[in-house]
């Protein structure tokens, strides 16, 4: 097949989850970008002979809040290093009585409350606009679905996530908004991650973890460190697993992505190419270098 691509995966792990069992030929590794620095090193390995990368979010040691992360140097990696297809693990409250604590919810829509982030990679002297309809890769939220069937994970499939800023949980009265505009979870940390995603024409999908209900549920005690952190300690073991089951599942050679993810660029950018910016064209060498490339062969 002409186009056939040898998936590599690349997984986003959340709080409490900074490692992937099972890897071989482990090696963590530095990636620069032109972005900064991201949140940790990577660790490259093999599972069951799929290439895979992952990047933890907040870093060893949890050292970096949801604000304090550099989004756009994660997502610059991870393309930078050859990923395809991008499995994001989230810890999250959740806003819905029939998704407790230790249910897994694989997303598929986002609504985006953040404020103090850098959201795109491109802007003045290179304008792009995608389109971020369906946020998520429907094929590796199969691929979850399934794995999460296989280990016998408690799992939702669909659900919007609310981001919040943070670092402070919700007051009940936006924790009551939030149940109102029929969101599902809660959590800090998947835009602009979803959105930066899309513009670096990768494939991407959540499994969000919920570690407690939100404090909108009187009948629980209002969000406390110590509680979530139990919970994520068991999620973080069960997503292990989840990881372990679904890498097999997108690892085998295929075509393009069936819904374009990986063509998000494909008419994307609007800046005339005289009226491009050198320096920040140099700058999405990873992220956009398949279109700009054929843009200056034209």
């Amino acid at each position: 097949m002409a186009d056939e691509i040898t998936p590599v995966i690349g997984i986003i792990g959340g709080s409490g989850l900074y490692d992937i069992e099972g890897l071989q030929d482990k090696q963590w590794r530095r990636v620069e970008t032109p972005w900064g620095d991201p949140s940790d090193e990577l660790l490259f390995g093999t599972l069951g002979g799929v290439r895979c990368v992952f990047l933890p979010r907040h870093g060893r040691g949890h050292r970096l809040s949801p604000t304090d992360l550099n989004y756009r140097a994660n997502i610059d990696a991870l393309k930078r290093s050859g990923v395809t297809d991008v499995l994001s693990l989230s810890a999250v409250g959740s806003l819905r009585e029939d998704l407790p604590p230790g249910h897994f919810v694989i997303v598929d829509q986002f609504i985006d409350r953040s404020f103090a982030r850098e959201k795109s990679f491109f802007g003045a002297g290179c304008v792009a606009h995608v389109s971020v309809a369906d946020p998520v890769c429907p094929r590796i939220g199969d691929a979850a679905e399934a794995a999460a069937g296989e280990i016998g994970l408690p799992v939702t499939r669909g659900g919007t996530y609310l981001v919040m800023e943070g670092p402070q949980f919700s007051t009940r009265a936006e924790s009551n908004l939030y149940r109102s505009w029929g969101c599902s979870v809660i959590g800090m940390t998947n835009m602009p991650e979803a959105k930066l995603a899309r513009e670096a024409e990768l494939c991407y999908a959540t499994v969000a973890m919920v570690t407690d209900y939100d404090c909108w549920h009187t009948g629980h005690e209002a969000v406390t460190v110590e509680a979530v952190i139990a919970v994520m300690q068991a999620n973080a073991d069960a997503a292990r697993k989840l990881v372990g089951a679904v890498i097999p599942r997108l690892g085998a050679p295929r075509g393009p992505c069936p819904t374009g993810c990986d063509r998000a660029l494909q008419h994307a950018i609007i800046t005339a190419p005289d009226q491009r910016d050198p320096a920040l064209l140099a700058r999405l060498d990873a992220v956009a270098g398949r279109v700009l490339s054929r843009a200056d062969a034209l």
